[in-house]
């Protein structure tokens, strides 16, 4: 039973990737008014339904909330297509007429999307977006624990595009989702490129499939509260970032580095505001009821609020509690919450000054999220700036760091897929757009006549082909051909 399942997962594989080049070919020739009737129909599809996809995710996945994950959804229907409405992205895009250079972008083919559980509806929703506006068609292979939600996510697109002018086929999703699918997928002659978002195995098996990817790599973002920070604030963009969609972005903070000089204060606006710091014998629970001993989340705990960890672990907190502080004297596989975790428990860690707080993240980061991001509370502008010396595509600076990642209040690019550079195993180090979807066509003339000398001596050139053939039998013998 289980064979005849993967074969025709298989196949639907095969059959969406060949509708999806065929209704490529006819979306690329559309026109930009066209192509932006288009893009326009499926957010306005998108924002209409982002809260029933919402509830639809949270109750497939159990991860996360409805109000957080609608404000997802929302964010890639509004947001992100606000941003990209009015992006030159195809055709005539730059003329150099200075250097006699005239570029055009023209559209990749057909991508494939990637899904994970912790983020299945809003991530289609902006990788079809940013897809389609770029001239592309996209299959996706959701996670199998958000099939049912992603199947649906990736239909209202695709039928809002269909009814807008667009090829059917234009935006495919697997309904037998099979890891054999997927690797059809990722290897199929019609697909030009794969947008990877998921865990790290799977980020890695695509850029070993052999296609051109971008994927990104684990988050386990420091935050640095520094001492001239703006206290209460940095607690409550901290506490909002962290428990924002039960902390599965993975650019939420993952460890709060505490200058010691406001330690008490810190503490005390931390209790303050709905933190509860857990004692050394709760850190213990903690630890055995998030992580595994490889270093690895429990995947039963992602995306869960206070309350339900606590009761796995056996520990009592106050009802209001929003997030869960363990205070750690290290880091490694002793302390297995200092590395990512997507939930409500975040890591803390005092240092006496800023330069001590720039090693510590090195440190942590080189653990786990290397290339990623960094938050810092500060309003000391040189120390701010020494932080963009650290191995992280984004410093984010007095902002929740989940929603300023993705440039929900940041002037970051909107975007659900975070490159961490060559640092993190990306191949970019930016938030993906349509402008990273597109290929490059160059016209280049010639900027000196055929009367310069070099080009009358390369004219009055003439050769023996017996002299060559020489040069070529006495270089294949020196290679011993």
């Amino acid at each position: 039973m289980a064979l005849d399942y993967d074969l025709s997962s298989i196949q639907e594989a095969r059959d969406i990737a060949r509708k999806a080049k065929e209704a490529q070919q006819r979306f690329a020739e559309f026109s930009e008014a066209e192509n932006a009737r288009v893009i326009a129909e499926m957010a306005k599809a998108a924002e209409a339904n982002a809260e029933l996809l919402a509830k639809m995710a949270v109750e497939e996945t159990k991860f996360g909330n409805v109000k957080d994950k609608t404000t997802k959804n929302l964010f890639a229907a509004k947001r992100v297509y606000e941003y990209i409405k009015d992006m030159k992205v195809l055709g005539i895009v730059n003329e150099d007429k200075e250097r006699k250079v005239v570029e055009m972008g023209v559209p990749m083919g057909v991508l494939m999307g990637i899904v994970p559980s912790t983020n299945p509806t809003s991530t289609i929703i902006y990788k079809s977006l940013i897809a389609l506006k770029a001239g592309n068609a996209i299959v996706f292979s959701p996670h199998p624990g958000a099939a049912r939600s992603s199947y649906a996510t990736a239909q209202i697109l695709h039928d809002a595009a269909v009814k807008a002018g667009a090829p059917e086929g234009i935006i495919g999703c697997l309904s037998k989702v099979s890891m054999s699918a997927t690797q059809e997928l990722m290897h199929h002659e019609d697909i030009s490129l794969i947008l990877a978002t998921g865990g790290p195995g799977m980020v890695k098996a695509a850029y070993s499939s052999g296609k051109p990817a971008y994927g990104v790599g684990a988050g386990n973002v420091p935050a640095f509260i520094e001492r001239t920070a703006d206290i209460k604030k940095a607690v409550a963009n901290i506490i909002r970032s962290k428990t924002f969609d039960y902390g599965v972005i993975c650019s939420s903070e993952n460890s709060i580095l505490v200058d010691a000089p406001i330690k008490e204060q810190v503490f005390q606006e931390l209790r303050a505001q709905g933190a509860y710091i857990l004692n050394e014998d709760e850190i213990a629970k903690v630890s055995r009821q998030v992580m595994t001993p490889r270093g690895e989340m429990n995947a039963a705990l992602v995306g869960k609020n206070p309350k339900f960890i606590a009761e796995k672990a056996g520990i009592t907190i106050p009802e209001d509690t929003k997030l869960l502080v363990a205070p750690l004297a290290g880091y490694g596989p002793e302390y297995p919450l200092s590395y990512e975790k997507l939930t409500t428990v975040v890591a803390l860690y005092v240092v006496k000054d800023w330069q001590e707080a720039c090693q510590l993240a090195i440190e942590l980061l080189n653990l786990m999220g290397i290339g990623h991001s960094f938050s810092i509370h500060s309003r000391n502008e040189e120390i701010i700036r020494e932080f963009l010396r650290k191995p992280v595509s984004r410093v984010l600076v007095n902002s929740p760091s989940s929603l300023g990642g993705i440039g929900f209040c940041t002037g970051l690019a909107p975007a659900l897929t975070l490159g961490c550079g060559t640092l993190g195993g990306s191949s970019t180090s930016d938030n993906v757009t349509p402008l990273h979807l597109r290929n490059i066509r160059r016209l280049a003339y010639c900027l000196e006549t055929c009367e310069t000398e070099s080009c009358q001596k390369a004219a009055g050139s003439t050769y023996n082909p017996e002299d060559i053939a020489a040069i070529v039998r006495k270089v294949l013998a020196q290679m011993k051909l």
